[in-house]
């Protein structure tokens, strides 16, 4: 039986303390002792891009890091993104260019998306192909992801605070 350590987590912008095993995976701390599932578990391996957040404003697979390394980062998942109940730009721009499919990878898409707009606000698709290559939708909805991630870039989704 593994001993428990106690860790303080910040999503979100509230702060989590919670005893956990050490080798919990933030994604497993998101989804089961903070109730958040819009992360979504799928390959465990860092493969599919399905659990991705944003550590610190930089896309991270989730279900790769030890919730315990997260600790004194500010850990944002796709539920902490709307505003006073504005939509982040990003997620307005998937939603209007359909580019939600099944739902099930668009949150890693997002967040991805995300992290891409805030280093390169004007993509080019290379730039696109690249920031979005480890994050796999099974729909195969990738021409309308990349029309969102172009119409998130030219009504500025990197600017909303995330």
């Amino acid at each position: 039986m593994s001993t428990l350590i106690t860790i303080e987590l910040r999503v979100n912008g509230k702060r989590h303390s919670l005893d956990i095993d050490p080798s919990s995976t933030l994604l497993e701390v998101l989804r089961n002792r903070l109730h958040l599932s819009g992360t979504k578990e799928n390959c465990l391996e860092g493969e599919c891009g399905a659990c991705t957040v944003l550590v610190d404003g930089k896309a991270v697979n989730s279900c790769l890091l030890l919730a315990a390394r997260a600790q004194g980062k500010e850990i944002t998942t796709i539920e902490g993104l709307a505003k006073d109940g504005v939509l982040h730009p990003v997620q307005e721009a998937f939603i209007q260019e359909g580019a939600i499919q099944c739902g099930y990878c668009t949150p890693g898409f997002i967040m991805s998306t995300i992290d891409l707009l805030a280093a390169h606000p004007r993509p080019t698709d290379a730039d696109i192909d690249r920031a979005l290559a480890g994050n796999i939708c099974r729909c195969t909805g990738y021409v309308k992801i990349r029309s969102a991630v172009r119409a998130a870039a030219g009504r500025g989704g990197s600017s909303h605070d995330t």
